[in-house]
């Protein structure tokens, strides 16, 4: 991220029953462990649509189906000791692997470092066990 900017992101909820598939990240300076939906920076020219499309294919190398937008989430955090600040486009979308419904994780690629994507049960985060981001996410999908 660039300092004092604003980055637009696109991410995408996948949903089986009560399970959300999540990226999995640690925040290097404080350790804490936390979840986001898979996704990422919308490119100058693409529609966010588009991003979805191509951060999932990037990611996790599949194709996404019956893609529907949620909302917008403004987003200002801290990671590694760094602000941040997002204008994120929420989209719920279907996976069109079927066997990917079936594995507990799977191994993607966030630009060339491994990406650990697991699926997270929706009370683990209400409970409070571990933070899922953007913050309002949980609230927007408990709507």
């Amino acid at each position: 991220m660039k300092p004092n900017q604003i980055r637009a992101i696109a991410i995408c909820v996948f949903r089986d029953d009560d399970r959300l598939l999540l990226a999995e990240w640690q925040d290097p300076l404080t350790g804490e462990t936390f979840y986001r939906p898979l996704g990422g920076g919308i490119e100058f020219g693409e529609l966010s649509t588009e991003c979805i499309v191509r951060e999932i294919r990037e990611e996790i190398g599949v194709e996404v189906t019956d893609l529907t937008y949620l909302a917008t989430i403004e987003n200002v955090f801290t990671y590694n000791n760094q602000p941040g600040h997002e204008i994120v486009l929420v989209y719920e979308a279907c996976l069109a692997d079927p066997t990917l419904y079936q594995v507990e994780s799977v191994i993607g690629d966030d630009n060339g470092s491994e990406l650990v994507v697991v699926w997270k049960s929706i009370d683990h985060f209400r409970a409070g066990q571990s933070p899922l981001y953007p913050t309002g996410l949980l609230e927007l999908l408990d709507e």
